[in-house]
């Protein structure tokens, strides 16, 4: 029987033999990200994605402590898990017994406190736990979560070496068993993506932030070593929190703090030759990442199904070519960035 799903430019991730589409489902919101969300809004996000033609969903543990996989297993089990590729994250398993209380900055979710374990066994636990929460018996990319000082400062060295002593062979082993068909790593800084890329064979990185229209560092190196080994990139944040898509607004987001003057002044520039153009900026914002060839799927945050519908609707709404050019002559791009074409 044919699927009714209408069906969404979809890319190779990677060597890893998946398929995802272009734009893929982030589900930190629904895990009480930034409100409470009501049940059926946030089940039926999911839905609508799925049903939309997004097949890929990703999830973690940390979003909502729990909550967000429960929601997003609810969901498969409303649209069908068949065609969708399931991704979740390893380095944290929930203690039922402990209440919240740990900074996660989740304003609601799950009673369950978050511990961080990138050991062998606790990478175990965690993937057990994953696969209680969200129903399912298979999951398709498993990405060890946050190993960056972003998330673990000066202690970032010791988590390395626990992930990679630890939660990489298990992975790993999984991987080769049949227990999950890709893995990677999820993290908020490229260098440390370049660095997993080094030290281990992985499928697909998680890049959250740093590959913007107000940032291209990753040029330099994560992105052109993915290249070479043909690792899949999903890309998340590529509105960096929020700031490429409200624009230079009172309070507006970066890096889920109010944005700074710097940041607010660049961004007032973007606005501006988006004027000139009429283009959106969360359309160039959406259109920029997925130019770069090792990118896979811009991964997009959404609490309805009207946000999803949003998203998708980017999609077809093309950025003029002279647009990039603009952005070119005026430095805020640098030359080296692919564009669309």
């Amino acid at each position: 029987m044919a699927d009714p799903r209408p069906a969404l430019p979809a890319r190779p991730l990677g060597r890893s033999g998946l398929t995802v589409s272009a734009i893929g489902f982030g589900a930190a919101p629904l895990g009480d990200l930034y409100a409470r969300m009501e049940e059926g809004v946030a089940i039926g996000a999911a839905v609508a994605a799925i049903e939309q033609g997004v097949t890929l969903l990703d999830t973690s543990p940390l979003y909502g402590h729990g909550l967000s996989e429960h929601r997003c297993g609810t969901a498969l089990r409303i649209a069908g898990r068949e065609g969708v590729v399931l991704s979740t994250k390893a380095g944290r398993w929930m203690d039922p017994r402990q209440g919240r209380g740990d900074g996660s900055g989740y304003l609601g979710g799950l009673p369950h406190r978050a511990v961080v374990d990138y050991s062998h066994d606790g990478t175990l636990r965690s993937v057990e736990q994953s696969l209680l929460r969200l129903g399912t018996d298979r999951i398709d990319l498993l990405l060890i979560h946050d190993v960056d000082r972003w998330t673990h400062g000066d202690a970032v060295e010791r988590r390395f070496r626990e992930a990679m002593e630890g939660a990489y062979p298990a992975l790993d082993r999984m991987r080769r068993e049949g227990v999950v068909k890709a893995i990677g790593v999820g993290v908020n800084e490229s260098a440390m993506c370049a660095r997993f890329a080094r030290a281990g064979d992985f499928d697909a990185m998680l890049l959250a932030g740093r590959y913007t229209l107000l940032e291209q560092g990753a040029l330099d190196d994560f992105l052109p070593l993915a290249l070479e080994k043909g690792i899949g990139i999903l890309l998340g944040g590529v509105f960096n929190s929020g700031i490429l898509a409200t624009g230079a607004v009172p309070g507006a987001k970066y890096n889920y703090r109010d944005a700074p003057p710097a940041i607010l002044g660049a961004v007032r520039r973007i606005e501006a030759i988006c004027a000139a153009h009429d283009v959106r900026l969360a359309d160039a914002a959406l259109h920029f990442g997925l130019a770069h060839p090792a990118v896979s799927s811009v991964v997009l945050g959404a609490g309805s199904a009207g946000e999803v519908g949003r998203n998708l609707a980017a999609l077809e709404r093309p950025v003029p070519p002279a647009f990039w050019a603009a952005m070119r002559d005026a430095g805020l791009l640098r030359p080296d960035a692919p564009v669309p074409i």
